[in-house]
């Protein structure tokens, strides 16, 4: 019998594996640390492990659950928005950088705001106080501005995600984004991970730019987002 990939299930492969430590809940349930996001994710769809998931939902926020397949709406909350997305994985070595590639440097908790600030600009997903501490996170400046950001976010056996992808809008079109996810490509994959990612699955245009890094598509997942009442 086949075992399941990690990646069917990401938020708990995440969860119950290498970031265990940003876990908050039992095994029935559980949700990344709120400074650090809004994932969150059952055991299974039993009525126990679907009640202690809504008793992880915030009073006043959301909780997102990433599954392969749609994943019901726990009794005694409420759906907000359901989404499909591509779930990408590096195929073969990461792209070589190209020349006039601009300078990229590693950014630290003092560019938190402006990172922030970006995040909530380019929305290149769900972003909070400590998001920027998953892991490496890269950008490039110019005359001190923060004009692009790139990092990392799930941990696998073996892999990690790709995120937080953001340019501002009058800096898009100068190959920013391509330049910055090379490079974390290239940091995983010297530190023995594959690189995956999730895009939307109707952002033709996100697709494409990953393809042509390397990224292919392996499945479609499904992202439901859950408020309180």
């Amino acid at each position: 019998m086949t075992s399941p990939h990690p990646l069917d299930r990401p938020v708990w492969s995440m969860l119950t594996g290498r970031q265990a430590h940003l876990a908050e809940g039992d095994a029935r349930a559980l949700r990344i640390d709120r400074g650090y996001g809004v994932f969150g994710v059952a055991a299974d769809t039993g009525a126990e492990a679907q009640a202690a998931l809504a008793a992880l939902v915030p009073a006043d926020g959301e909780l997102w659950i990433v599954e392969g397949d749609p994943w019901p709406v726990p009794p005694g909350v409420r759906e907000v928005k359901r989404a499909v997305l591509a779930q990408m994985v590096a195929e073969g070595p990461p792209p070589a950088a190209r020349d006039g590639e601009p300078t990229i440097i590693a950014l630290h908790d003092s560019d938190a705001p402006e990172m922030a600030a970006l995040a909530d600009h380019a929305q290149p997903g769900p972003w909070g106080p400590a998001t920027h501490r998953y892991g490496p996170f890269f950008g490039v400046r110019e005359d001190g501005r923060l004009l692009a950001m790139a990092g990392q976010r799930m941990l696998m056996p073996g892999m990690a995600e790709v995120s937080g992808v953001a340019t501002w809008a009058d800096c898009r079109g100068r190959g920013l984004a391509r330049a910055l996810i090379g490079h974390v490509m290239r940091e995983m994959v010297a530190r023995g991970e594959t690189p995956f990612l999730h895009s939307y699955a109707d952002n033709a245009g996100a697709i494409a730019l990953y393809e042509s890094l390397g990224f292919r598509i392996r499945r479609h997942v499904h992202v439901l987002v859950i408020a309180a009442n």
